[in-house]
């Protein structure tokens, strides 16, 4: 594949000890490597492929840690997962950062960089290993908002600029023609700022029950808003409900209405048959063969909910059994 903008000439395959080299700290790059340490460093990274989730409070980071804990197999396969800065960036992560193979995003995150121009030759470079489940939108308040429509002028947290709770917000808000102002606190900052009355509500798009919520009770007064699946918001998003079941001292006995988005592991369109396109096959067969052992405890809930057949709309799916095009033998007579 060839990069179709100089950024990506970041990506290209160093050996063990250029690696090595080039994040190493000056006075070590410059001295000499053996060649049985130079063979440690490419061992070390022949199997590695690198996973880019979400903040700590996030559903994300929890899968990206289960792959770890599931398909690790020393140097033959090893899952690195890495906190990441949300769906959006998660995308731009993917095509421009050196050892991120593979991304968790929000299923609207691709169409949405694709229409804003965020990663030139979207389509080509970044494909789709599974749907895993859907994410919940959390739409938390203080009291005296007790619907959407109460948010109108209101200052609402939104979570970083660029994460995927900030584009669903926006187009959530958009398609329900709600206008309103926004703040952009990670999401433990703006819970504080939430419970103490500065903010009237935040929004959080993860897959429940998420731990940020954990630890309110009744007595703290925030309550979770009703989410009417209007036919706007249906032309992107899924119905759901939060459940008492999700967070008993939040949500009343028939529950909460809201909305979902899927989430997808995103992959970087490696060219079949380079090094980097072997490691991600030997990961998505290792995740096939080995699914089983995510439904399981200790691992996230969230994974019952994935089919690994499902198809995404909009995006291609990345084929671990393609081989390099044969090569054209030009006839010189």
């Amino acid at each position: 594949m060839t990069p179709p903008f100089p950024a990506l000439a970041r990506r290209s395959l160093l050996s063990g000890a250029a690696l090595l080299a080039t994040q190493a700290p000056p006075a070590f790059a410059q001295a000499p490597v053996s060649l049985q340490f130079t063979q440690r460093i490419n061992e070390a990274n022949a199997g590695t492929v690198g996973v880019i989730a979400g903040g700590v409070d996030g559903t994300y980071i929890r899968i990206a840690a289960d792959l770890a804990a599931v398909l690790d197999n020393g140097n033959a396969l090893r899952v690195v997962a890495m906190i990441g800065r949300g769906s959006l960036q998660n995308i731009q992560d993917i095509v421009l950062l050196r050892g991120v193979d593979v991304g968790i995003v929000q299923s609207d995150a691709l169409a949405f960089a694709r229409r804003n121009r965020l990663v030139p030759g979207a389509d080509n470079l970044i494909q789709y290993i599974a749907k895993l489940y859907d994410e919940e939108i959390h739409l938390l308040a203080r009291p005296g908002i007790n619907t959407m429509q109460d948010l109108a002028g209101q200052l609402v947290n939104v979570d970083l600029v660029g994460s995927g709770t900030a584009m669903t917000a926006s187009l959530m808000f958009e398609a329900l023609g709600l206008e309103l102002r926004t703040a952009h606190d990670v999401q433990d900052v703006a819970l504080t700022r939430l419970r103490n009355g500065e903010i009237a509500a935040m929004v959080f798009v993860a897959g429940k029950p998420a731990r940020l919520f954990a630890s309110l009770g009744a007595d703290s007064g925030l309550h979770f808003l009703p989410i009417t699946p209007t036919s706007a918001l249906m032309e992107t998003y899924l119905p759901a409900m939060l459940t008492t079941a999700d967070y008993p001292a939040l949500i009343p006995a028939e529950g909460v209405q809201t909305i979902a988005v899927g989430a997808v592991m995103a992959v970087y369109a490696w060219t079949p048959g380079s090094e980097r396109h072997r490691k991600v096959a030997r990961f998505v067969e290792a995740l096939q063969s080995r699914f089983e052992e995510f439904l399981r405890p200790p691992r996230h809930p969230k994974w019952r909910e994935v089919n690994l057949a499902a198809q995404v709309p909009g995006w291609v799916r990345f084929d671990h059994n393609a081989r390099p095009a044969p090569r054209r033998v030009v006839d010189g007579g």
